[in-house]
């Protein structure tokens, strides 16, 4: 009696955890991450990545539908010198560090107990911060938005830009079985940003006098960086520096991971079913 009140009482405790795991997942992404605006080139390269990682979670709505979510640290670049030569004339770069996290629905097209695998799509909504950085003649690093270097916030028309925003993460991959508990999968996003700064280049150059006095002449210096690479003044204000009609915004190709081990271990330690749907194809070993 007392062994059965002990194994009602754990059930009691962790009914809640219990009855969600068995559609829970752990959850990681591991790849590469490349940026999307006015100092790159091509929209799509991975010729200045960076390396991307994601830790997460996922639940299982229905056998089609998985509600998720990811945490994930990446950093992105651009550099005029890898461009066009027009781009190598303006002679700009910088480098930011990305922290993302992301709230998204994910829709499998085939059910993973019918099948051992399937390709899916994902959208949602998620939160990121940025801070765009360059480095100076000394090699001193230089956060670019504190300069205004196209008259952010002090010219009028111009405002200044949040280096918290919102984005919609979307993209498509696919997942496959490993077993039970554990699928491997390889997945490429996208981040629709609502921004053109993340490269702190968008519009215009800003009077050369006006951003001197407003914020000084590091500003000036940084502005426009064509006079290190050939003798070119600052160009007059009003001459083209970016191009505001097409947002930026960055893309990654991974490798996934999601695992459900831990919450199953936990049943068998406690004498609870699993209570899983068992698989139509059978095990990994009946499909031979």
């Amino acid at each position: 009696m007392l062994y059965l009140m002990k194994k009602l009482l754990i059930f009691l405790c962790c009914f809640p955890l219990i009855a969600l795991s068995q559609n829970f997942h752990f959850s990681g992404r591991l790849g590469l991450a490349g940026y999307q605006g006015d100092l790159k080139a091509k929209s799509v390269s991975l010729s200045q990545a960076r390396l991307l990682g994601s830790i997460g979670a996922r639940y299982d709505l229905t056998e089609h539908i998985s509600a998720r979510t990811y945490f994930t640290f990446t950093s992105l670049r651009g550099d005029d010198k890898k461009g066009t030569d027009s781009m190598k004339l303006r002679n700009l770069n910088f480098k930011t560090k990305i922290f993302d996290w992301e709230l998204s629905a994910q829709y499998n097209l085939w059910s993973l107990n019918e099948h051992w695998w399937t390709p899916y799509v994902f959208v949602g909504i998620g939160i990121y911060h940025f801070n765009p950085y360059t480095k100076d003649s000394t090699s001193a690093k230089i956060f670019l938005k504190p300069l205004s270097t196209e008259g952010e916030g002090f010219v009028q028309g111009v405002k200044d830009y949040k280096l918290t925003q919102l984005s919609i993460p979307f993209g498509f991959g696919a997942e496959y079985s490993l077993n039970e508990d554990m699928r491997l999968g390889i997945e490429f996003g996208y981040r629709k940003t609502f921004t053109d700064y993340l490269d702190d280049v968008s519009n215009v150059y800003v009077d050369q006098t006006s951003l001197q006095n407003a914020r000084g002449q590091k500003a000036v210096d940084l502005a426009w960086r064509g006079d290190e690479v050939h003798n070119t003044p600052y160009p007059a204000a009003g001459t083209v520096r970016g191009n505001p009609k097409h947002k930026d915004g960055y893309y990654y190709a991974a490798i996934t991971y999601t695992v459900r081990y831990f919450f199953d271990k936990y049943k068998k330690i406690v004498g609870i079913p699993a209570g899983r749907k068992e698989k139509k194809v059978g095990c990994p070993a009946s499909r031979m």
